[in-house]
């Protein structure tokens, strides 16, 4: 049956269009709020089940915005890697407690909240690090477990993405297409694993329409927003949800 609970839907449309927007190319490393937001009204596995259609959709309509524009030769090295991450994913995804998961996913968010913030202390000017097999292997697998767990893929890419300073737009381009492919490829464990219920697909099939939304509203705040400013509204929900889950999973 359909999820009628208002208090999801009040964080899960905000919470999907500004992972849309992150999506189509506009403050692309705000990361995935959609599954924390949620998991503080459900358990984060079904959360994460509800996510991931709508996440699929929104893939194809990034990839229809920046196709051709990646880094293949980093794709190379990360692929690899990822499919690591997600065969672990697999293998740990129906054996940890709802509140062992919102402790992750909690973690994971103040993790990358706190990296952010620390990067971008004093301006600082870093020189651009080499592309290495193993980093962004390393790394890779980190991001295809925890995207496969609570789609948090982005901070652990970002540890190996960033340094490399690559250019706004083959920096996105490469993002969509590694999570483009882990998301889909997260499809077939997921339904085998009962994430992709009745009720989830519904509830996946109304928050749909948020997928192109939230897309062009990425493309469309290019140049009307500063990222600056992006990012400090993520930046605070982030720190309440990763905050609030840490202690659901702590006290409750």
């Amino acid at each position: 049956m359909l999820i009628t609970d208002p208090w999801f839907y009040a964080l899960a449309i905000p919470a999907f269009l500004l992972t849309g927007i992150s999506k189509g190319g506009f403050a692309s490393g705000a990361g995935n709020t959609g599954v924390p937001m949620m998991s503080l009204v459900m358990p984060a596995s079904q959360a994460a089940g509800i996510a991931l259609p709508v996440l699929c959709a929104m893939d194809i309509s990034a990839l229809r915005a920046w196709w051709g524009r990646w880094d293949a030769a980093q794709l190379r090295i990360m692929l690899p890697g990822a499919v690591i991450g997600i065969v672990l994913g697999t293998l740990v995804f129906g054996a940890l407690s709802d509140a062992v998961v919102k402790i992750f996913i909690g973690t994971i968010t103040l993790v990358f909240l706190a990296r952010s913030l620390w990067l971008e202390r004093g301006n600082r000017v870093v020189p651009a690090a080499a592309p290495s097999r193993i980093k962004g292997g390393f790394w890779a697998a980190c991001a295809g477990f925890t995207s496969f767990i609570a789609h948090a893929g982005g901070p652990p890419a970002a540890v190996y993405l960033y340094p490399l300073k690559l250019d706004r737009q083959r920096l996105t381009a490469t993002t969509v297409a590694l999570f483009s492919a882990v998301n889909y490829m997260k499809l077939i464990p997921y339904f085998f694993l009962g994430a992709l219920s009745v009720q989830n697909l519904l509830t996946s099939l109304v928050l749909l329409p948020l997928a192109p939304i939230g897309i062009w509203m990425g493309v469309w705040l290019q140049g009307r927003m500063s990222d600056r400013v992006f990012y400090r509204i993520i930046y605070v929900l982030l720190a309440a949800t990763g905050f609030e889950l840490v202690y659901e999973g702590l006290f409750r």
